[in-house]
């Protein structure tokens, strides 16, 4: 049965690091319609699970960079580039199911729950591009959480009804419409659009999409909704 709570980020925080103590490598989905709050909330939990260099925790050698603690690989990275959605008559629906590479994503989990002592290079998303951009992000061997945040990571069509097996939990994001249709527009407007076509875009196709996540609701482990800290 799907679990509904209110929490502060640092609950769940504090939720997510019970997760990665249990042993092994844990991987964590945050999902919810598009302007829900998830790669806002999915960066949070990141930053506070991975400890900085220091005494306790050196550098690896020669890599300049924090051991593993947790790691983002955003379900965005698979997004198929504007020229293959142009060649498909699917550009003017980007955000949609079928405009990701959903099997490449579910390959990938799989990759990253395996843990096999190799690094797996995930694509991150850039949005000053639109365009995903290979090899971003490596998870390192030992990483103990992977968080994946995401709109289809519940849904239970092919390719992407594989994507729930994969995961330890996952989180529905719930926050109030009109919230989330003014972060929508605001985002859109940031990234170039007329405040008319991005109020179109985020009731139109944005919209479209959010009712198909919002039909997945049933299926995470909880419901939450952010309450300031």
């Amino acid at each position: 049965m799907t679990e509904t709570t209110h929490a502060t980020v640092g609950e769940l925080v504090d939720r997510a690091r019970r997760l990665a103590a249990t042993g092994g490598r844990r991987l964590l989905g945050v999902t919810g319609p598009p302007g829900a709050g998830k790669s806002t909330l999915a960066e949070a939990l990141v930053t506070a699970l991975t400890p900085a260099p220091g005494p306790d925790h050196p550098e690896g050698p020669g890599t300049g960079e924090a051991p593993p603690g947790a790691v983002l690989v955003p379900m965005d990275g698979f997004h198929l580039a504007d020229i293959e959605l142009a060649r498909l008559g699917r550009r003017d629906r980007k955000g949609a199911p079928d405009t990701f590479d959903g099997a490449g994503f579910v390959a990938l989990l799989r990759r990253v729950r395996a843990d096999t002592g190799d690094v797996v290079y995930a694509p991150a998303f850039d949005r000053t591009l639109e365009e995903p951009v290979a090899g971003s992000i490596p998870v390192r061997p030992g990483t103990a959480l992977v968080v994946t945040e995401g709109n289809y990571l519940l849904v239970d069509e092919d390719p992407w009804s594989a994507v729930r097996g994969l995961l330890d939990e996952v989180w529905y994001l719930d926050v109030d419409e009109g919230v989330r249709l003014d972060r929508l527009v605001g985002r859109h407007v940031a990234f170039g659009k007329s405040r008319a076509a991005a109020r179109d875009w985020a009731h139109g196709s944005d919209g479209r999409n959010a009712a198909v996540v919002a039909a997945t609701r049933v299926r995470a482990d909880v419901v939450v909704r952010v309450t300031p800290d």
